[in-house]
């Protein structure tokens, strides 16, 4: 695999519908939600990872101070289990480190806390619905 990830800002950019179809992809057609898009796109970092010139993955970075949110993190079904969900975290965290954040929180969905786990980030606060899917709020100091 040669990988590269590329970073803008908004959803003004023509790169992102390269991301809304990766999250389109995987949150609407695969899992079943009702809604993807936001206001938060609006002044959210985006995060789209690439096999050369495939895109194979997404996620989103936004806040105004400490900690910043990191989410709508979704690889496409044929790079699953190959270490490039890890790979886009460690860049958006490596991106939020250069921009002075020093922590991150997310909003994982309960079956993919394991991951994100082992990226680093730990669990607070109860479970709670999203949409039918139950959620976490997870935080990671970097």
């Amino acid at each position: 695999m040669k990988l590269k990830t590329v970073v803008f800002k908004g959803n003004k950019d023509e790169l992102f519908a390269v991301a809304g179809k990766i999250r389109e992809d995987v949150f609407l057609t695969e899992q079943g939600f009702s809604t993807e898009y936001d206001d938060i796109d609006k002044i959210a970092y985006h995060f789209v990872a690439y096999d050369s010139d495939m895109p194979i993955a997404t996620a989103r970075l936004y806040g105004d101070e400490n900690p910043y949110h990191i989410g709508r993190v979704a690889v496409i079904r044929e790079y699953r289990s190959k270490g490039i969900g890890a790979y886009v975290m460690k860049e958006a965290e490596k991106f939020a480190k250069e921009q002075g954040i020093s922590s991150l929180v997310l909003s994982a969905q309960v079956r993919a806390s394991a991951f994100y786990r082992k990226c680093g980030y730990n669990e607070y606060g109860d479970e709670y619905m999203d949409e039918f899917c139950p959620h976490i709020d997870m935080l990671k100091k970097l």
